[in-house]
C-alpha cells in the first residue's frame, strides 16, 4: 500500500493541499480562498483530499500563518512556513540563488547564495495579496482584471504601497485627473515591487537565478514582469514553476515523510468533527447592526429629520446645480431659488468620475422640464478641477468651504463639522 505525505498551507487568505506519494510526486493538490472561514475551508479541503484516497494512509503537516490553530484542529504536526518554503525550494529548484514569494499578507525573501539569509514582512500587509485585493476592488475590478489592464500600460505611476489608504490617496489624484487604469493597474504592482524590494531587500542585491512564488507571482504574469524588469534580470534566470503557489504546502509535505503516517479516513473523520464544532466564544459573530427591518425603518426615521425640504419643479426660471466630485462617488443636487431640492443624484464614480458626473446630468436633463435652464453651477470634490474644465461648469469649491455652506443651512449655530465618508444606507427614493 502506498504512504503519501500531505502538507498544508493555512494562509491568511487561502488554503493549500498538496498530496504526495513515495516517490514525492505530486498525486493531488487544491488551492482554495477561504474567505476568513478557515475552519470550514479547511474541512473542505481536507475531506477533497480523503475522497481520493479512501483507502490510503498518509503522514501531514501544517504551515502557515494559521497553521498552529489548523495543526491543533486537526491534531497534526506544525512546520514553520519560511522553513517549509526553504525546504521546497532546495529540493525541488536546487540552482535557486533568490526566492521571492509573496502570499495573502505576507512577503518573503531568501538569499540562498552564502547560506539562508531569510527575510519576511509579518507586520504589516502592505504590498502583499491582500493590497493588490484591495487596490482590484478600488478600481471596480479583480486582481485577474488588474493583470489584463496592466498588460496594455504605457506609463508608470509613483503609488505608494506600504498601506492601502497612502496607495488611495495617490490613485485618486491620478484618477480624477484622466490618468488611464491601464496605467494604474501596472503602477499598483510597481508600487508592490518597490515595497518588496526596499523593505526586505534593504540593498542587497537580488541577482542570480530567482524564483518567483505564491499565488499572487503565479496567477498574475504582469506583477512578475515588473519584477523582472525592475531588477533587470535575465529572463531566463526568472523562474516561475507551475506550481509555485502551492511550495509552503509542497515544503510542508516534504517535512511531513518523517511523521507517523495516518488513514486517511482519520483525517476526514477530524476535518468532519472541526465543520460540526460550536464556535468558541472569542470566535462568535458579532451581532447584526438592526435586528429586523423595523429597527431599520427606525434608524432611518432618525436620520431623516435634517433633509433638505423637497419641492416640484418650478413653472418658468431655472435652476442652481452643485456637485460633488468625491474620491469613490458623485453627487449631485438640484435646487430651486429659495433653496428648496428639485433632484438628487448619488453614484459610485467606478473609477471615472467624468463619465459618472455625465451620467449625474443626463439623468437631470432627463427629469428636468424644457422649460427651466441652469442659472449657475458649482462643483466641489476630488474632481473639481477636472469636472470644472471638461464641462464647463461656473466656479469650483474646496470642500470644506462647501461643507461649511451646508452645514450653517441646517444648523445657523453650528461650531464644529465632522465629516465622515462612508457609504449610506440605501433608501427609498
Amino acid at each position: 500500500m502506498t504512504i503519501y505525505q500531505t502538507g498544508l498551507d493555512v494562509g491568511s487568505t487561502t488554503i493549500k493541499l498538496v498530496v504526495l506519494d513515495e516517490a514525492q510526486s505530486t498525486r493531488f493538490s487544491l488551492y482554495r480562498r477561504h474567505f476568513s472561514d478557515v475552519r470550514r475551508t479547511l474541512a473542505e479541503v481536507v475531506l477533497a483530499a480523503a475522497e481520493q484516497f479512501p483507502a490510503g494512509d498518509s503522514s501531514l503537516a501544517v504551515a502557515g500563518s494559521g497553521g498552529i490553530a489548523a495543526a491543533g484542529w486537526l491534531e497534526a504536526e506544525f512546520i514553520q512556513e519560511v522553513v517549509a518554503g526553504a525546504e521546497a525550494i532546495r529540493r525541488l529548484l536546487p540552482e535557486t540563488e533568490v526566492a521571492i514569494e509573496l502570499g495573502g499578507e505576507d512577503a518573503k525573501l531568501t538569499f540562498f547564495d552564502a547560506g539562508i539569509d531569510q527575510r519576511m514582512n509579518e507586520t504589516c500587509a502592505g504590498g502583499t495579496g491582500a493590497f493588490i485585493d484591495q487596490m482590484a476592488s478600488f478600481l471596480h475590478t479583480d486582481p485577474p482584471g488588474l493583470n489584463a489592464l496592466a498588460g496594455a500600460a504605457r506609463t508608470i505611476h509613483p503609488i505608494a504601497a506600504r498601506c492601502g489608504v497612502f496607495a488611495k490617496s495617490d490613485i485618486l489624484p491620478l484618477l480624477n485627473e484622466g490618468a488611464a487604469r491601464e496605467d494604474i493597474a501596472a503602477s499598483i504592482f510597481q508600487a508592490v515591487v518597490d515595497q518588496t524590494i526596499g523593505g526586505l531587500a534593504c540593498g542587497r542585491a537580488i541577482r542570480g537565478r530567482v524564483a518567483f512564488l505564491g499565488g499572487p507571482l503565479f496567477f498574475l504574469p504582469e506583477l512578475r514582469r515588473r519584477f523582472v524588469e525592475t531588477l533587470k534580470l535575465n529572463p531566463e534566470r526568472a523562474v516561475c514553476p507551475p506550481d509555485a503557489q502551492f511550495y509552503v504546502a509542497l515544503g510542508a509535505a516534504l517535512g511531513a515523510g518523517q511523521l507517523t503516517p495516518t488513514p486517511f479516513s482519520r483525517w476526514a473523520e477530524r476535518a468532519r468533527r472541526l465543520a460540526a464544532a460550536d464556535l468558541s466564544p472569542e470566535m462568535a459573530p458579532l451581532p447584526p447592526l438592526f435586528k429586523n427591518l423595523d429597527e431599520l425603518a427606525s434608524f432611518r426615521a432618525r436620520h431623516d429629520k435634517a433633509r433638505l425640504p423637497r419641492a416640484g419643479w418650478p413653472e418658468e426660471g431655472g435652476v442652481f446645480v452643485g456637485l460633488d466630485a468625491g474620491s469613490t462617488t458623485t453627487k449631485l443636487v438640484a435646487l430651486n431659488q429659495e433653496g428648496r431640492l428639485l433632484h438628487s443624484f448619488y453614484g459610485h464614480n467606478s473609477g471615472n468620475p467624468l463619465k459618472s458626473a455625465v451620467r449625474a446630468l443626463t439623468e437631470l436633463y432627463d427629469h428636468m422640464p424644457d422649460r427651466l435652464t441652469v442659472l449657475q453651477s458649482g462643483v466641489t470634490g476630488y474632481g473639481e478641477g477636472l469636472i470644472r474644465s471638461a464641462l464647463g461648469v461656473d466656479l469650483g469649491e474646496v470642500e470644506t468651504v462647501a461643507h461649511t455652506a451646508a452645514a450653517t443651512f441646517f444648523v445657523p449655530e453650528v461650531s464644529f463639522i465632522v465629516v465622515l465618508s462612508v457609504v449610506p444606507l440605501p433608501t427609498s427614493d
